[in-house]
């Protein structure tokens, strides 16, 4: 019987044994699993914890495009939700999904809600997590901008490029950091200065690995060492000798796209738009009035 019907099944028979189980999908591919049970409960392939003090309000639901809404609250464990992830931004968006299931049978079970978090605040040891539903996401405006620069994400999406094409990114050890925003290489004398501005920097060991920022700054200091700025401070502690991966960074102008990147045929802007003035001009004030373009 499919798990919904026998939930349903389950129902019927009066008998008190409905628990709550949430599972936690962090970004990085993390799973933590949940229930307000009194025991454990397996199934989905995720173990549910059933002493991390979670609990749930109750689920607003409505018909139509409205947005499911509830919220969960917890205590902070280290066995479970650490403070320190949460400070991380470890949570940020994370995906959720709720159950209703028959400890007694967990084959025998239905979701209630699938969305992802929201707000996550947390005080004294404790986090209250709001959680939104998946109609949320039409909230956003969505659609293309036609401007002149690049709408893409250079490594994603559209953008087609591989980043992790030889030339275009270094991996090793960081030889000092400040305020965490502030990071140093040895020696990156095989790439340009500026070549990893406005790039991307993924932490892959220590307290900070799985974090990543944006390159605001790149540039060679006075004893050939390679400084990196990031736009923020990165919300974990990077020490000197955890290993970073850096990426190339692009301005998002067609000549980088042709030149640096050799993309030119996925470059997502619009570098032959007239500008507003153009459409403005009066011909007798315009510069070239030989018959041909104005620009």
């Amino acid at each position: 019987m499919p798990g919904a019907e026998a939930f349903h099944a389950a129902l019927q028979d009066g008998i008190g044994s409905v628990a709550r189980a949430w599972a936690v999908t962090r970004r990085d591919g993390v799973v933590h699993g949940f229930t307000d049970h009194d025991r454990d409960l397996t199934f989905e392939g995720i173990t549910f914890k059933a002493d991390t003090g979670l609990s749930a309000r109750a689920l607003q639901q409505a018909t139509g495009l409205s947005v499911d809404n509830t919220e969960a609250m917890g205590a902070l464990s280290d066995a479970a939700i650490r403070e320190e992830d949460i400070a991380a931004g470890r949570y940020d968006e994370a995906e959720v999904v709720s159950w209703l299931v028959n400890w007694q049978d967990v084959s025998a079970r239905r979701i209630l809600f699938r969305g992802f978090i929201g707000e996550l605040r947390r005080s004294n040891g404790a986090f209250h997590a709001e959680l939104r539903g998946l109609t949320d996401k039409l909230n956003r405006p969505i659609g293309r901008v036609y401007q002149k620069t690049c709408s893409a994400v250079v490594g994603e999406g559209c953008c087609g490029f591989d980043l992790d094409t030889a030339g275009y990114f270094h991996e090793g050890a960081v030889l000092a950091v400040e305020d965490m925003r502030e990071v140093v290489f040895a020696d990156l004398s095989g790439f340009e200065e500026g070549w990893f501005q406005r790039g991307r920097l993924d932490v892959l060991s220590g307290e900070a690995a799985g974090l990543s920022g944006v390159i605001k700054r790149d540039e060679t200091l006075a004893d050939g060492t390679r400084r990196i700025d990031l736009w923020e401070p990165l919300r974990a502690n990077l020490a000197a000798g955890d290993t970073v991966k850096i990426f190339a960074g692009c301005d998002k102008r067609f000549e980088t796209c042709r030149l640096k990147f050799n993309n030119a045929l996925n470059f997502q802007g619009f570098p032959d738009i007239p500008e507003e003035d153009w459409i403005f001009v009066h011909a007798s004030q315009a510069k070239k009035t030989g018959g041909g373009s104005r620009r």
